[in-house]
C-alpha cells in the first residue's frame, strides 16, 4: 500500500479482515472471564436468588424445547454463537468513526477508508444477523391473521409459510455463491482510494444466506414436531 503513504495512517487490508475475525472471540473470551469474576464477587444470597430466575426462565420456555434434538440444538446454538460474534463488530465502526472525528477536525487529516471499512463491516453485520434473529423471533412478521389463530394454527400457519421462506433463503445462497465466485476470480476491490477485496463481502452474503438456511430447517423440524404432539394432545 506504498501509493497510499500520503493520505496518513491507511488500515492494511490484512489487519482489517484478520481483526474482524479475532477480535469477537478475545470480546466473548474477556466476557465470559469477567463474568465469572462477577459471579464470584456476589454473596450467596444474591447467588441463590440468581439460580432461582435461571430455573424459573427455564420452566416458563415455550414446549418447542421438548421437541428439540442434536440437530436442531447444534443449528440452534451456532445461530446465538454467530449473532454474538458479529454483534461485537459494533465496537469497531465506534472506534474507526472516532479515530475519524480526530484526524479530520483536530489534524486536519480527514482518512480515506474509515468509512468504508464501517459500511462494509454494518452490511456484514446484516448479512450474517439473519439466523440469530430467525432463532429469537427477531424478524418482522404480518400478525393480523396470525394472533387470531390458536397455538396449533399459528404453528401450523409457520410451516405452511416456510416454504416461501426456503425458495428466498436457497434463491440468496445460489445468488450468493455466484457472486462470490465472480468477485473471488476477478479479485474485485472496492472503487474507492483504499481499494479493499470485496470477496470477502461476498463471502459473508453467502455465508449468512447458509447460516438463515440452516436456523429456518431447525425451526421447521421443532415446528413440525410440535404441530403433531399438539394434535394428539387434542384428540386424546
Amino acid at each position: 500500500m506504498s501509493e497510499l503513504s500520503g493520505f496518513g495512517f491507511v488500515l492494511p487490508h490484512w489487519f482489517y479482515w484478520g481483526w474482524l475475525a479475532v477480535m469477537p472471540l478475545i470480546m466473548m473470551a474477556w466476557d465470559r472471564w469477567s463474568s465469572k469474576r462477577g459471579t464470584q464477587a456476589i454473596d450467596k444470597n444474591a447467588l441463590a436468588n440468581e439460580k432461582l430466575q435461571e430455573i424459573e426462565a427455564e420452566m416458563s420456555k415455550t414446549i418447542e424445547s421438548d421437541y428439540e434434538n442434536r440437530f436442531t440444538r447444534v443449528i440452534d446454538w451456532i445461530s446465538d454463537k454467530s449473532g454474538i460474534f458479529i454483534s461485537f463488530w459494533t465496537v469497531n465502526a465506534v472506534v474507526f468513526y472516532f479515530f475519524e472525528v480526530v484526524m479530520r477536525y483536530l489534524f486536519n487529516m480527514p482518512t480515506i477508508w474509515v468509512h468504508e471499512a464501517s459500511f462494509l463491516l454494518f452490511g456484514m453485520q446484516y448479512l450474517l444477523a439473519g439466523a440469530f434473529a430467525m432463532l429469537h423471533g427477531a424478524h418482522v412478521r404480518v400478525d393480523v391473521i396470525y394472533n387470531l389463530l390458536p397455538v396449533r394454527g399459528r404453528i401450523g400457519m409457520d410451516i405452511f409459510t416456510s416454504m416461501f421462506f426456503f425458495m428466498f433463503s436457497l434463491g440468496l445462497t445460489i445468488t450468493s455463491w455466484t457472486f462470490f465466485q465472480n468477485s473471488y476470480s476477478m479479485d474485485e476491490r472496492t472503487v474507492e482510494t483504499w481499494q479493499i477485496q470485496y470477496w470477502p463481502v461476498k463471502a459473508m452474503m453467502l455465508l449468512g444466506a447458509i447460516l438463515i438456511t440452516l436456523a429456518g430447517l431447525s425451526k421447521l423440524v421443532k415446528d413440525i414436531a410440535l404441530f403433531v404432539k399438539l394434535g394428539r394432545e387434542q384428540q386424546a
